[in-house]
């Protein structure tokens, strides 16, 4: 047996490598607002057009994160990273070279089908499976936390390379970086080794869907993240063009978007921490609080530079702090055994609110010249979303339970 199959390794080679895919393929994916008015200005056509393609975009991460999920737990999550990452290699290389609304609507869609297989479903289900209980929160909160970390690292160098080489020629250096996601995603398919997950798999794939279709609390939890994936994307895709509104310099959206992924680094770990301790249901109703009171108060604020960086800071704490509490709760309800394809299902859910966030944001905006309603919008499913989670049950399914009997 070599030191990688040693099954004490095995939690820390899974960890460094769906840190480092979060960190390029979240660095990615939250540039994209980047691309909102240079790519608008070279089509010649309003913002509803972009919009709409970035809503493509993360709709598809969500139809492909239960079927990318699906593929990692049989298959491997290595295999299913790497299928991804070429799907990302190629859709960077097309928007490229985008000239028609055509080109930007469908490689904003191969990029979001890519995304998903080198996204959380498939990375949190590896992290999973590979660590002890006691620890899980936690751990699933430190690999959020790497892609938050990429994300602060990444939209501030894409945008100094926007303004340093074009739009087109930084989309090229950016496949280059997503091919290095390639050589981690073998680090990550180790998770297939671990005894951790060993519980309750005499159960199907078809079972296990039925399962989760019946369960209140998982569907409840799924609504919820619908909420999440709503905020983050109109956010993360119409910030930049925001500040620009307001008459604020271009870096400032930029950078706006960095804070808010720096300042998640601590929000992702705080809270995986605390979910460890607490019950993750109160931990997510007082996170959609803040974030709905957190909207609500910057409505009524000046929007200047230290306001607007500000807002980005502290929401950055509440942006995906959601994440290692949503996929700790399925795990603890249905086991870590089927968790890619559960929490993709869940995301999936989550990533028809991002398509809202982001094609809506563009509408309204089209409509009627700002986004004074959207951001109403966002306070009001923030109080929804608190709602809807406080009667969520943090129990395991019998089937569970009865597995730890018979052993």
């Amino acid at each position: 047996m070599t030191t990688f199959d040693n099954n004490k390794m095995i939690p820390f080679l899974v960890i460094i490598g769906g840190s480092i895919l979060l960190l390029i393929s979240f660095g990615l994916r939250h540039s994209f607002g980047l691309y909102l008015l240079p790519i608008t200005d070279h089509l010649g056509t309003g913002r509803e057009l972009f919009a709409f393609a970035s809503a493509l975009n993360v709709l598809m991460i969500g139809i492909g994160s239960p079927l990318f999920g699906a593929f990692s737990d049989k298959y491997g999550s290595g295999k299913a990273s790497i299928l991804g990452i070429i799907l990302v290699i190629l859709s960077l290389f097309w928007m490229a070279y985008v000239n028609s609304p055509f080109g930007i609507i469908f490689s904003q869609t191969l990029f979001g089908l890519g995304s998903a297989g080198c996204g959380t479903a498939v990375v949190l289900g590896a992290v999973g499976r590979s660590v002890k209980a006691s620890n899980r929160t936690l751990s699933l909160g430190i690999v959020m936390a790497a892609g938050s970390f990429g994300q602060f690292l990444m939209v501030p160098f894409i945008s100094f390379l926007i303004e340093l080489v074009g739009w087109s020629q930084s989309l090229i250096y950016l496949s280059f970086i997503a091919s290095i996601m390639i050589f981690f995603s073998f680090f990550i398919n180790y998770s297939r080794k671990s005894e951790s997950s060993k519980l309750g798999t005499k159960q199907s794939l078809v079972e296990a869907i039925k399962e989760a279709f019946k369960s209140k609390s998982f569907n409840l939890l799924s609504l919820g993240f619908f909420v999440c994936g709503f905020h983050v994307t109109f956010v993360a895709v119409h910030l930049p063009a925001f500040v620009k509104d307001q008459n604020l310099p271009f870096w400032v959206g930029g950078w706006a978007l960095a804070f808010i992924g720096i300042f998640n680094i601590v929000g992702t770990i705080y809270f995986g921490y605390l979910g460890d301790r607490m019950s993750k249901k109160n931990l997510l109703a007082l996170l959609y609080s803040l974030r709905g009171l957190l909207f609500l108060i910057f409505i009524f604020l000046p929007k200047t530079e230290l306001i607007v960086l500000l807002f980005a800071c502290i929401l950055g704490i509440l942006w995906l702090s959601t994440v290692p509490l949503t996929s700790g709760i399925i795990t603890v309800i249905f086991g870590p055994y089927y968790m890619s394809m559960l929490y993709g299902r869940a995301f999936f859910v989550h990533q028809i609110g991002s398509f809202l966030g982001s094609w809506l944001g563009g509408r309204l905006f089209d409509t009627y010249g700002s986004y004074n309603l959207m951001w109403w919008i966002c306070v009001a499913l923030g109080i929804i979303a608190a709602i809807l989670h406080m009667p969520i049950k943090e129990i395991e399914v019998d089937r569970l339970t009865e597995s730890k009997v018979k052993i």
